[in-house]
């Protein structure tokens, strides 16, 4: 039998990436002296320490010279919040909402500086200002970056931060179950991997900054932790998803591992090259060329793939950077060529990387308002005592496409106002009481699995199911084709009810990890298909082939999903449009 431990604090925060530190940081500036971070891997390995080329704020450090090179601006440059958020609007197709952009885009800047203040290691101007450089449907050079490390830097910086707070951590912990009763957030149980027990962790407030789910695609540049399961164990507890349909495919992933191949590269001055050797992106998006927003731009590889300008015929087309020249490549772009040469043999200095789209991202999760506390409908009803920021919350910054850069803004800064909000909450909040079944019921579940003697394997059906949602309900979708992935999905589901472990002990069981993800990306995988199958048009991320122009009239809301009896039941809420009326969106 497993073993269990029922543990409290005033603050558990459940994800140690960028969202879950900043939010720890801040529970903690502001006065709350138990604050605890749960997380399935080493903080430190969370990935938010992936992202590479960025995070946006309008400092208007530097402007392009002729060679697209970042120098130092004599005038205090061109960029403004105002353009920060027009880009941010038009970027999101209109699905964003307008009051959390105007928070994310004004408060970007103190984000920066408190970064830069806590000894975080930007690359720099001469002058010593942040560097900027290019991204992806931006207006201006406004990703601050440390070479193509930033992710990196900025979670070696918050780490330290936390630890100098006395942050409590729960490394390699897999959270299994969301406790709530009567829409009052009561604390979650975890799996320990190093002992194989239960903890039950009460708590005053709770926070998801669970990541992203990119592990439901076959090909995609998550890691292989990012299984979405703050999503699923949250819509267990009766909160709805929002906007589940938007997954975001970056346009550069490594063929054919989906590996990431920064935007930085094109920020820099990478060219996207065709079988022909054809810039071909001055078809789609001929103002921005391989700067255009990475829906559209993703798209365009895409189809130049399927219509058979890929290499050779195949499967990828070239990145080109070899005009770059050495010297820029090794000071901007080192991680960019190392991937390169370590997983395909290729030296981006001597010759193009071969890429594909590679699924990166996804714009909807939990609901929340622009303090991270969860809602559970269109009125903004609270979920009493849970939290959400970074990407598996939806404040809907990002709508139907995120730009490149806002992901590690959002994520610290959304971070950080839910930490402040849960410091004052939690100091007027008793610790709410603790239902007696929820730890055995939890056990339950995880003794049943490493019981059955026979059945089928988590990683075949893992398997088929990726390789479905690849196909299916990637980047152009159509209604047969999403009927056909809803059957896949089903049929994946009964199949899993049967599932057997080789590993019958619980202590570091990997087998049983792999279970339990399968089983929360079975759970949102459903939701993902079927709100592609209701939104009858093309927004965003989202390419419906049957319905390729976007509805205004009948789509500009947003969706959310609930868990019912009867299965996934939709919902729908309005679009906040505060100073930018829905126009057409071209690049």
């Amino acid at each position: 039998m497993i073993d269990t431990t029922i543990l409290a604090h005033d603050i558990v925060i459940v994800g140690a990436g960028l969202a879950g530190l900043r939010a720890a940081i801040a529970a903690k500036e502001n006065g709350i002296q138990d604050v605890a971070v749960v997380s399935k891997v080493h903080p430190l390995r969370s990935h938010s320490g992936a992202a590479q080329g960025g995070i946006a704020a309008a400092l208007g450090n530097t402007v392009p010279d002729k060679e697209n090179n970042p120098v130092a601006s004599q005038d205090g440059g061109q960029d403004s919040i105002d353009l920060h958020f027009a880009d941010t609007v038009k970027g999101s197709d209109w699905l964003g909402d307008q009051d959390a952009i105007e928070v994310l885009v004004s408060e970007a800047p103190s984000i920066l500086y408190e970064y830069e203040h806590w000894g975080c290691v930007f690359s720099r101007l001469d002058d010593g200002r942040i560097a900027q450089r290019w991204f992806g449907g931006h207006s201006q050079p406004r990703a601050c970056y440390a070479a193509d490390w930033t992710g990196h830097v900025l979670l070696q910086t918050l780490y330290q931060q936390a630890e100098r707070h006395g942050v409590k951590f729960y490394p390699e912990c897999e959270v299994t179950s969301l406790v709530v009763r009567d829409r009052v957030c009561r604390g979650v149980i975890a799996w320990e991997l190093a002992t194989g027990r239960l903890i039950a962790l009460r708590a005053r407030a709770v926070m998801f900054g669970t990541g992203g789910y990119g592990r439901a695609f076959r090909i995609t540049s998550n890691a292989t932790a990012n299984t979405g399961d703050g999503l699923a164990l949250a819509y267990r507890a009766g909160v709805p998803l929002e906007d589940m349909e938007f997954v975001q495919f970056h346009p550069t992933g490594l063929y054919p591992s989906g590996i990431l191949m920064s935007e930085a590269a094109r920020g820099e001055g990478g060219y996207l090259i065709n079988d022909a050797g054809e810039r071909f992106m001055s078809k789609y998006a001929p103002s921005k060329m391989e700067l255009g927003p990475r829906d559209l731009v993703s798209r365009s590889i895409q189809q130049e793939i399927n219509e058979g300008r890929g290499i050779g015929g195949g499967e990828y087309v070239h990145l080109d950077l070899r005009h770059l020249g050495a010297a820029k490549i090794k000071e901007r772009l080192p991680q960019v060529r190392q991937l390169g040469i370590d997983f395909v043999g290729v030296d981006c200095i001597e010759a193009p990387i071969p890429i594909q789209p590679t699924a990166h991202y996804s714009m909807g999760g939990i609901p929340t308002d622009l303090d991270g506390q969860v809602i559970l409908d269109a009125d903004k009803t609270p979920l009493v005592g849970f939290f959400a920021a970074g990407e598996c919350a939806c404040v809907s910054v990002h709508g139907a496409n995120r730009l490149g850069t806002n992901s590690l803004l959002e994520a610290t800064l959304f971070g950080r106002r839910a930490g402040r909000a849960m410091a004052a909450f939690v100091q007027t909040a008793s610790l709410p009481g603790w239902p007696a079944d929820a730890l055995s019921e939890a056990r339950a579940e995880i003794e049943a699995l490493l019981a059955r003697q026979r059945g089928e394997r988590s990683l075949d059906i893992a398997n088929t199911l990726r390789a479905e949602m690849t196909k299916n309900v990637g980047l152009f979708r159509e209604k047969a084709g999403l009927e056909a992935a809803l059957k896949v999905i089903a049929e994946c589901r009964e199949r899993f009810a049967r599932v057997s472990l080789d590993d019958k002990h619980p202590v570091f069981n990997t087998d049983l990890m792999a279970a339990i993800e399968l089983g929360h990306i079975l759970e949102f995988a459903e939701l993902v298909t079927v709100g592609a199958l209701a939104r009858q048009e093309s927004r965003g991320s989202h390419f419906r082939t049957d319905f390729p122009k976007r509805d205004d009239a009948n789509w500009l809301k947003h969706t959310l999903v609930y868990r019912t009896d009867r299965g996934p039941e939709l919902r729908f809420k309005p679009v906040v449009i505060t100073k930018s009326p829905p126009q057409e969106r071209k690049y």
